[in-house]
């Protein structure tokens, strides 16, 4: 997010206190707040999960809301409090889970002597009947008023950014499905805001006046639907799609539906259609007033969604971008934005220098320490559609730069003893990349080989999951080759020391790279 959308100072603050650091606006939130100085304390239920989210002036205590463990210790010392918990996700009643919780962090906030709570909830007619999430986000806002600490309250309704459920959701159904059937909930008004100006709001709340705990509605610059969402986002991506209304598809087989085309569970699903189902729309210019912020369109609002993502993953790693996630993935890998990411690790009784040796002769001659067959079964078939096969081959049996060809890929980064990146040249209903990064562990090194592919449609997310058994073997294959050449084979030569790049070679920018 930049500077001047904040609207402030930059300048360190009282300590702060963030809850929902590890879910989606918290942890965007936290990076806001952490760039701009603040002293920052979390309260997570498991701060593992935060990881090297949390920076050196970051303190993060362990503790829930619902069962009020850890409150005291998190509100010790604190001025303002983000309360941006809500229990959606949550097999039970999630109803009375957040009237719980929501009781007990502001009787702790109280007990404290904390002087605001800034809580953002959900954009509805309270006038009007509510969805049961909607009337629980707008009850949440009563029970930490009713706590005597001021609470500044900001309503909102569909945010767009890369990794919100709504936006996945959209994205999921339009990537994934040429023929759309739209129920009648496509067509309900909303005011989606991106998530760039909901920080914005969120920040510019430590600065508002909350002795009266005002409540305010936020939204983006137009009213629109999902269809129109969904429209935008199809024109964007490059995508045509023709779209069926079904004015009888019911929420609960609608969320049955998107519980099988989009990675939302399915009673999460059918919670947030109950809300779409209603409109959800700012009716008070008082936001506005009141704070700098000037919030921009739909149409800015995806396309910095789809920016800020390739931007993300070209300034991370791939190990990085895992960090976060599940231990065990699924089948086929995991779902990471519009990638599908398979990565697996080895620790190997060699030094990095050593180990990275057989990653970086890797092709060629040298093969693929594995299942090579499938793989010149695999190109045989791509030169039979015009594809490059494997008659490249490698410039130098031992070197590489970035630029080089390796059989079907071509090197896109590279970072001597510690990483490697390919990208394929094969046709493929997409794009794939296949990366190797090297770490030090003890007296060995570990090994992460990671195969990323972004499906184009629904063909492209078909062909990664028929191929996946074959890929998983030749995979696993790969590495345990790789660990075993580097124990037993020993070069001869210095290890490759510099880095050696192509003149006026472009930088990649929509993938993690060294």
């Amino acid at each position: 997010m930049q500077e001047e959308r904040a609207g402030i100072s930059g300048s360190p603050g009282p300590r702060l206190l963030v809850t929902g650091a590890t879910g989606y606006v918290g942890g965007r939130l936290l990076r806001a707040l952490q760039e701009r100085g603040h002293e920052v304390r979390c309260l997570v239920r498991s701060p593992e999960r935060l990881g090297s989210r949390a920076g050196n002036r970051t303190q993060v205590v362990g503790g829930d809301a619902v069962s009020g463990e850890g409150l005291e210790e998190a509100m010790r010392g604190v001025e303002t409090a983000f309360y941006l918990i809500h229990s959606m996700g949550s097999c039970g009643g999630f109803e009375e889970e957040d009237r719980r919780a929501a009781a007990n962090f502001s009787a702790a906030a109280r007990a404290a002597g904390v002087r605001r709570i800034i809580y953002l909830g959900g954009l509805g007619d309270e006038s009007q009947p509510l969805s049961s999430h909607l009337r629980s986000r707008i009850e949440v806002g009563n029970v930490l008023r009713s706590s005597g600490v001021p609470v500044v309250e900001l309503r909102a309704s569909i945010v767009i950014g890369s990794g919100s459920l709504s936006f996945e959701m959209v994205r999921a159904i339009v990537e994934h499905l040429p023929v759309l059937l739209t129920p009648r909930w496509v067509s309900m008004p909303a005011q989606p805001i991106a998530i760039d100006d909901l920080l914005a709001y969120l920040i510019q709340s430590l600065d508002i006046d909350a002795r009266t705990s005002p409540v305010y509605e936020i939204g983006g610059a137009e009213r629109v639907s999902y269809r129109d969402l969904m429209r935008e986002y199809a024109r964007q991506r490059g995508l045509r799609r023709a779209m069926i209304p079904v004015p009888l598809l019911t929420p609960w087989l609608s969320s049955l539906w998107l519980g099988l085309v989009t990675p939302l569970q399915a009673r999460v699903g059918r919670k947030l259609i109950d809300s779409i189902r209603h409109e959800t729309v700012v009716r008070s210019k008082a936001a506005l007033d009141h704070f700098q912020v000037r919030p921009m369109g739909v149409r800015a609002a995806i396309t910095r969604a789809l920016q800020n993502e390739d931007r993300e993953f070209a300034e991370t790693r791939w190990s990085d971008a895992l960090s976060s996630l599940a231990a065990s993935a699924p089948f086929g890998g995991t779902r990471v934005g519009r990638r599908v990411i398979d990565s697996r690790e080895i620790r190997v009784d060699a030094s990095p220098e050593r180990t990275f040796a057989p990653i970086r002769r890797i092709g060629g001659e040298s093969g693929w320490y594995g299942h090579d067959w499938l793989w010149h079964l695999r190109v045989f078939l791509d030169m039979l559609v015009g594809g490059v096969g494997m008659r490249r081959g490698r410039r130098h049996p031992d070197k590489l730069r970035v630029g080089d060809p390796v059989d079907c890929w071509r090197v896109e980064t590279l970072e001597p003893n510690r990483s490697l990146t390919l990208a394929a040249e094969m046709r493929v209903p997409g794009r794939a990349w296949l990366s190797f990064e090297v770490t030090p562990d003890g007296s060995g090194s570990r090994v992460r080989q990671t195969a990323v592919f972004e499906p184009s449609g629904l063909v492209g997310l078909l062909y990664w999951y028929s191929v996946y058994p074959l890929h998983a073997s030749v995979f696993s294959r790969m590495l345990a080759g790789i660990s075993a050449r580097a124990r037993t084979e020993i070069s001869d030569e210095e290890p490759f020391s510099g880095p050696v790049t192509f003149p006026n070679t472009p930088t990649p920018t929509h993938l993690a790279g060294g």
